[in-house]
C-alpha cells in the first residue's frame, strides 16, 4: 500500500507523550499520522496534510479544542473533516458544546488505545460512505438536470423541421388542387420536404449518440486515422461541394487509442461545422501533433470570421446550462462531442481570435489506458 492509499489522521495535543504513543500506535495499523502541538499549528497544517480524520485535545493553551473546531468548521474546505474530541473532562455539558460545534465523537483520557481504534475506524467508513453517497446524489442531479436539459434542446431543434414538413407539405396539397400550375415549385416543396426531415433524422442520431455515450462500454483500440477522416470527407461530400469547400490533411497521421465509431462523429461534426460556418468558400486545415502529457491533438482550423471570447464560452455548454444561448451552427452537437471524446479519456476545446479563423481541437490517449 502507497502512501497515497493510506488514510490520514491528524493528532493535535499539547503533551508530547500523548503524541508519541498514539503517534506509535496509530502507524502501526497502517495510518499517515500528523501531529501538531496545538490549534495554531493544526490550522497552519491542515492545508497540506489535508487529514482524513482529526483527533482533537480541548484542554490547549492559546487557541483551545473548542476554537479550533469552531475555526475548521467555519471554512468550507475543512467544515467536513470529522473530528473526535480527547478530553479529561467528564462534565456532559463541555461534550454537548463539542456537539453543538460539529465534532462527531468524544474520548475520555486517559485513552484505551483499542477504543481510540475502533472510534476511528468507524468514523473513517462513515465518512467514506458519506462521500460516496453525496457523489451519487450529486451525479444524479447532474443527470437529471441533464436530462430535462436535453429534453428541452431537442425539442426545440425538432420543432423547426416539424414546422417546415408541415407547411410544405400546405403547399404541396395547394398546388395538387390546382392541377400542378407550376412542377418546379412542387419538385422545390418537396426537397425542402426531404431536408426537413433529414435533419430530423440528424437530431435523432444525435439522441442516440449520446444515449451509447453515458452507457455503453467502449474499447479502445489503435485508431487508423486517415481512413476516418476519409470516411468523413465521403459522409460529407455533398456538402462539401455545396459549400466549395477546400480540406487540407497531413500525409501521415500519429496513432492514438480511441472509438473509431465516434472518433467518426467527433470528425464529421468539426468538418460539417467548419464547411457551412467557415470561410466562404471554406478553407479548412487538419493536423494532430503530440504533447508532453502522453496524449496527442487532433485539430481543425477555419477561415471564418473567428469567434468572442464571449462565444467561445458557449461553445461545450452542458445541457444542464439550457438559458444559455448557443452559438449558431454551434449547438447539440458539441456538447455530444464533449461528452464521447472525455469517455474516450480526452478533452474538446477552441482557440480562436475574429478575424483569424478558428481551431477546434480534441486530444486522445497515446496508449491504451482502459
Amino acid at each position: 500500500m502507497t502512501n497515497k492509499d493510506k488514510d490520514t489522521l491528524l493528532i493535535v495535543d499539547d503533551v508530547p507523550t500523548n503524541l508519541g504513543i498514539l503517534f506509535s500506535y496509530l502507524r502501526e495499523f497502517g495510518f499517515n499520522v500528523c501531529v501538531a502541538e496545538n490549534g495554531e499549528d493544526a490550522l497552519e497544517q491542515i492545508p497540506y496534510t489535508e487529514p482524513e480524520l482529526i483527533l482533537l485535545d480541548v484542554m490547549m493553551p492559546g487557541i483551545d479544542g473548542f476554537e479550533t473546531c469552531r475555526r475548521l468548521k467555519a471554512n468550507a474546505e475543512t467544515r467536513d473533516i470529522p473530528i473526535i474530541f480527547m478530553t479529561a473532562l467528564s462534565d456532559t455539558v463541555d461534550k454537548v458544546k463539542g456537539f453543538e460545534i460539529g465534532a462527531v465523537d468524544y474520548i475520555t483520557k486517559p485513552v484505551q488505545q483499542e477504543e481510540v481504534l475502533a472510534r476511528i475506524t468507524a468514523h473513517l467508513t462513515l465518512r467514506k460512505q458519506q462521500k460516496i453517497l453525496e457523489k451519487q446524489k450529486l451525479e444524479l442531479q447532474q443527470q437529471n438536470s441533464e436530462l430535462e436539459a436535453f429534453a428541452h434542446t431537442v425539442a426545440h431543434d425538432l420543432k423547426n423541421p416539424v414546422n417546415a414538413i408541415k407547411g410544405y407539405s400546405a403547399l404541396i396539397i395547394e398546388d395538387l388542387e390546382s392541377s400542378i400550375a407550376e412542377p418546379e415549385l412542387l419538385l422545390e416543396d418537396l426537397q425542402k420536404i426531404e431536408q426537413a426531415g433529414k435533419k430530423m433524422v440528424n437530431i435523432i442520431d444525435a439522441i442516440l449518440l449520446l444515449a451509447s455515450a453515458r452507457s455503453q462500454e467502449v474499447h479502445m483500440e489503435a485508431l487508423n486515422m486517415a481512413e476516418i477522416v476519409t470516411g468523413v470527407q465521403q459522409r460529407l461530400a455533398h456538402t462539401i461541394t455545396e459549400y466549395q469547400g477546400e480540406i487540407i490533411t497531413p500525409k501521415t497521421w500519429p496513432t492514438a487509442q480511441g472509438y473509431a465509431p465516434w472518433i467518426e462523429e467527433v470528425w464529421t461534426n468539426y468538418l460539417s461545422n467548419g464547411l457551412k460556418y467557415g470561410g466562404k468558400p471554406p478553407y479548412l486545415k487538419l493536423d494532430a501533433s503530440p504533447d508532453k502529457n502522453g496524449y496527442i491533438r487532433f485539430w481543425l482550423h477555419d477561415n471564418g470570421r473567428g469567434l468572442t471570447v464571449s462565444e467561445q464560452s458557449r461553445l461545450f455548454v452542458p445541457f444542464t446550462r439550457i438559458n444559455q444561448t448557443r452559438v449558431e451552427g454551434h449547438g447539440l452537437g458539441l456538447s455530444i462531442v464533449q461528452r464521447i471524446v472525455e469517455k474516450c479519456g480526452g478533452r474538446v476545446g477552441i482557440e480562436s481570435q475574429v478575424g483569424q479563423g478558428s481551431t477546434f481541437y480534441f486530444t486522445l490517449p497515446v496508449k491504451n489506458e482502459k
